[in-house]
């Protein structure tokens, strides 16, 4: 009995790090057709092999709940998303009326208020929130909890969030006035600012993670996520306005 037990606990352990293998090998195929291939309509091929990744997850071996979308615990993700929000906006605030930090929220790509406000409430949350949340702490995280411990979940999905970021920080540092200012434009800077994007980007993982094992939902997250991005296009395109003015 003894045997059969560790013998299936074996297997099972094999098919998890098995399944991790493949979560991780789709999100690599997903980001390198997006960002590289240079297909028509590439920004849609995020979203929607993302949602052919949770559905295919959710009939082959997940629960709602690996998934962090089971309706109970819903208003607890809520609350915590809520509050990040709220948080988050706060230190963006005040990034932004810092001289010293102010320039760094100089992103070419949000110079336009309406287009920073589209991109606040439309494209970042269908475009990148709910895609990367959906994989990252819904698949990936769901994945890893069923075979790694604490610090394999944390590490191995803060790293992988961080290197997802890699195509679409190519060109950072040209696009924003307080890297361009600290690091240039030149090969040097462009490699310092994909460095710096990727670190950032994995600590801010690390939160992600946290707060989706915190609230068992992955509207926390979401929040959270949301609040980083788009409260961050608002502070670049309001940035850029008053040093217009």
């Amino acid at each position: 009995m003894t045997t059969t037990s560790t013998s299936l606990s074996g297997r099972s352990r094999v098919r998890g790090v098995a399944g991790v293998a493949a979560v991780l090998a789709t999100l690599v195929a997903i980001n390198l057709t997006a960002n590289l291939a240079g297909l028509p309509f590439r920004e849609w091929i995020v979203p929607l092999a993302v949602l052919v990744l949770v559905v295919v997850a959710k009939a082959r071996w997940m629960r709602w709940s690996d998934l962090g979308l089971a309706a109970r615990h819903m208003p607890r993700g809520l609350a915590y998303g809520l509050a990040a929000t709220v948080l988050v906006a706060a230190v963006v605030t005040a990034g932004c009326l810092i001289p010293a930090t102010s320039p760094f929220f100089l992103s070419e790509r949000y110079s336009d208020l309406r287009m920073a406000v589209f991109s606040a409430l439309v494209l970042i949350p269908l475009m990148t929130v709910l895609p990367e949340e959906l994989a990252f702490r819904g698949v990936l995280q769901g994945a890893l909890e069923r075979t790694f411990g604490t610090t394999g979940v944390f590490v191995i999905g803060s790293s992988a969030f961080g290197l997802w970021h890699v195509t679409s920080s190519l060109g950072l540092t040209a696009g924003n006035a307080g890297l361009a200012q600290v690091f240039g434009t030149g090969l040097a800077g462009q490699l310092a600012g994909i460095g710096l994007a990727v670190t950032a980007t994995s600590v801010a993982g690390a939160g992600f993670i946290w707060i989706r094992r915190r609230s068992s939902s992955l509207l926390a997250p979401i929040g959270l996520h949301w609040a980083f991005n788009a409260v961050g296009a608002l502070a670049a395109a309001l940035t850029w306005r008053a040093l217009a003015g």
